[in-house]
């Protein structure tokens, strides 16, 4: 069993916000897989169901960003699990918007809900960090987290949340770099385009050119002047 985290604060208030693309995260993934309604249980909403021949419980605490870890750790003791059976999904500043990283343990980075993590379970457990960007300024980052996405930012989430739930049965096998790779695959799907296509693209153009000359057409003529004749035409 593993129990899969989405950090954020509870209420439609806060439902958009930045800080809550992690509850985003699980609401996907229980959508995409046909988990059971969340219900409220252990200070927050649960669901419960597999991915692959793994059983998931879903968390989405309700005690709000700050206090997270009372949730978790309740949820763990009820299920006698480890901090190394938690991933938690969480906003994280340092990347930009819809970039994905895994992260197996380490500090909280002053983040408060990894803080609260901290305190009740220990630093050991996994973390999916999915990037919303910086707003420039460490004084204007609490309001920047608790606003919104804005209305251009609306594909680049719907195609980190697609993303996080194809990549899903990747995760729960322990197969990191297949997870980010589908996720990847989703948030940046011409840059990899170009990645995996760009040579034979530029092989393609090469054959099109080549392909009404003959074999000599790109090679420079041979210069049949006398020595005379290039030194004369040096100083035409």
């Amino acid at each position: 069993m593993q129990l899969w985290v989405g950090l954020g604060n509870p209420g439609a208030k806060y439902a958009g916000n930045r800080h809550n693309i992690g509850f985003m995260a699980l609401d996907r993934i229980a959508q995409d897989f046909g988990f059971a309604p969340f219900k409220a249980k252990f200070q927050g909403q649960i669901s419960e169901g597999r991915i692959g021949p793994e059983r998931i419980v879903l968390l989405k605490p309700e005690t709000f960003m700050n206090l997270s870890g009372q949730s978790v750790g309740e949820a763990m003791r009820f299920y006698k699990l480890a901090p190394e059976d938690v991933t938690v999904f969480h906003d994280e500043l340092d990347l930009a918007p819809f970039r994905t990283r895994l992260k197996q343990g380490g500090g909280h980075a002053g983040h408060n809900g990894l803080r609260s993590m901290h305190q009740h379970i220990g630093e050991s457990y996994a973390r999916v960090r999915l990037g919303v960007g910086h707003p420039g300024h460490k004084d204007r980052v609490a309001s920047y987290v608790l606003a919104d996405f804005a209305k251009a930012e609306a594909a680049g989430l719907d195609d980190l949340l697609r993303g996080l739930s194809e990549g899903a049965s990747a995760l729960v096998a322990g197969d990191g770099p297949g997870f980010l790779n589908a996720v990847s695959l989703r948030t940046a799907p011409a840059r990899n385009a170009g990645a995996q296509g760009g040579r034979s693209a530029a092989s393609d153009g090469a054959a099109g050119e080549s392909s009404g000359a003959s074999p000599e057409a790109g090679k420079a003529s041979p210069d049949l002047r006398s020595p005379m004749q290039k030194l004369m035409d040096r100083f035409k």
